[in-house]
């Protein structure tokens, strides 16, 4: 194939390099084991596979099974207009692609965040070529270059009722999408984990690094929380599984300002 793909955040590289940069980073880790690389060949032999599951009209989850690296759900968003892929996974197969297509084209190929890039070229070559989507500010995290990929920033309307935008926070080009037929036409809000979804379902989170447990200032925070509320969204479906089945945008809200309370002290007492 030509490339390899680092085990643990199964992000795709051109070449073996000493340690994969996106690993060495303070959002996330290196194992104890030291750097360890794969191919889709290996990966194939050991048993991978792509399951593509329906989670409500038009909207549709990739996993792979076992998990690969991080371990994210991919998203395909149907549109009469075309397909969205986002957060492509570390992994696919001649099967996997052949369920991607019978959904419709591809027009496009997003990852909310470098973690997310996953074998993210690969995807676009077996799809027929539609573009490879990277945030402008994220792209020195690109470890495949590729004539596919190309740079954006700020808003942008990828397809009539899908909108791309970049409110930060985990990265600086940190991306969520923006549904509005979703939901019975309520709105969704596909966050990845710029905005993450609690496992008790009535709250997000915002940091830096989960992994490591980094948070991000209050101040920050404000900045995501009044970004996406630029739009209407009744759901919020993060990148690992998890979702807000109501009231997302009123969630978001309500733990941004939990958040903010904590950071600033409001609820030291407490502790």
């Amino acid at each position: 194939m030509g490339f390899l793909i680092c085990r643990t955040c199964a992000v795709e590289h051109t070449a073996a390099v000493e340690v994969c940069r996106i690993c060495a980073d303070e959002r996330q880790y290196v194992p104890a084991a030291g750097q360890l690389w794969t191919t889709l060949e290996e990966l194939a032999a050991a048993g991978h596979r792509v399951e593509v599951t329906e989670l409500e009209p038009d909207l549709h989850s990739l996993t792979s099974t076992p998990a690969v690296g991080i371990g994210q759900h991919s998203k395909l968003v149907r549109t009469p207009a075309g397909n969205l892929l986002w957060d492509p996974l570390g992994y696919l197969d001649d099967d996997a692609v052949q369920r991607v297509r019978e959904l419709g084209e591809v027009i496009a190929i997003v990852a909310s965040h470098p973690h997310m890039f996953g074998v993210q070229v690969e995807w676009s070559r077996a799809l027929g070529g539609p573009p490879v989507l990277v945030a402008e500010r994220d792209m020195e995290w690109v470890a495949r270059p590729d004539p596919a990929i190309r740079a954006w920033s700020g808003k942008l309307e990828l397809l009539p009722g899908l909108t791309l935008t970049q409110p930060g926070g985990h990265f600086p080009g940190s991306a969520v999408a923006h549904w509005a037929a979703g939901a019975d036409g309520t709105g969704v809000l596909l966050s990845g984990d710029t905005i993450m979804p609690n496992p008790d379902r009535t709250s997000v989170s915002f940091m830096r690094s989960y992994p490591n447990r980094i948070p991000l200032s209050g101040a920050v925070v404000e900045r995501v929380a009044q970004h996406v509320e630029g739009f209407e969204f009744e759901r919020l479906y993060g990148n690992f599984g998890a979702m807000i089945a109501s009231d997302a945008r009123a969630v978001v809200r309500r733990s941004a300002d939990r958040h903010i309370g904590w950071v600033r002290g409001d609820f030291d007492h407490l502790t």
